[in-house]
């Protein structure tokens, strides 16, 4: 990282180089910085791809090892059991009057915002950062997944 640094402060610091000229014989400084940006974008995009969302809806867990997200744009998998489950503490602690259960187990449903680091192309998270619940009513009024409610019953 300190060679392209310093090569870019070369080519903005340059004063014999014209507008598609360069002072390093046979390189265009244009191309050059191309490059080092190109390769400054392909260093970062790993980080991009895993910066972290926040994503509110309905945090369903119906039984061990199960657990999905339902918001605005479909169902994210937290968790199949035997199969895959993400990093991070799940579910937060929901207080009383916020989680409506569903059998044994305490296993059911509530409304909660969880900050993930996601895999956008399967649907699922692959980070829990940190969760926070909501009082139900918060989901019940967001016409983009008030419906959903109907479905984990």
């Amino acid at each position: 990282m300190d060679i392209s640094l310093s090569l870019l402060r070369f080519l903005i610091r340059s004063r014999k180089c014209g507008p598609t000229e360069a002072t390093i014989p046979g390189i265009r400084r244009i191309r050059l910085l191309a490059a080092v940006i190109a390769g400054w974008t392909i260093a970062l995009a790993p980080m991009a791809a895993r910066a972290a969302s926040v994503r509110c809806g309905w945090l369903d867990n119906p039984s061990p090892g199960n657990a999905s997200l339902h918001d605005k744009d479909g169902e994210w998998t937290i968790a199949v059991q035997g199969e895959y489950q993400a990093n991070g503490d799940w579910p937060p602690a929901f207080r009383p009057g916020r989680w409506i259960s569903r059998g044994p187990g305490g296993y059911g449903y509530g409304c909660a915002c969880l900050t993930v680091e996601l895999d956008p192309a399967e649907k699922r998270f692959l980070t829990i950062l940190s969760g926070q619940t909501r009082p139900l009513s918060v989901c019940r009024k967001d016409s983009a997944i008030a419906r959903i409610e109907r479905q984990l019953r």
